[in-house]
């Protein structure tokens, strides 16, 4: 039997290894025949930090969908957000992105 000089034998090494993977989050605005578009519309401004052209599109596809992604991010920044969505009278969810 003949060795190849090039073969290492198998080194064990200790890695960490990630055990935990941080989810992403979504917060989902739901359509309702309450709120008007332009209360939607500075709800997504003043809490999401939208610019107003992505605010009003936000606005039309939850219209037109029935609900729509706003912002994707943390639980830990995205929860407030929900909160003050809802607070304001309009429904919106916190889900995890699939």
């Amino acid at each position: 039997m003949w060795r190849n000089a090039a073969v290492k034998p198998y080194e064990e090494h200790e890695v960490d290894i990630l055990t935990a993977l941080e989810d992403t989050y979504q917060i989902i605005v739901w359509n309702d025949d309450v709120n008007t578009f332009d209360f939607v519309i500075e709800t997504l401004i003043k809490v999401c930090g939208h610019s107003e052209e992505q605010a009003e599109q936000c606005a039309l596809l939850i219209h037109t969908q029935g609900k729509y992604a706003v912002k994707q991010g943390s639980f830990e920044d995205l929860k407030p957000m929900v909160e003050a969505i809802t607070d304001r009278g309009i429904s919106a969810t916190l889900e995890v992105m699939a």
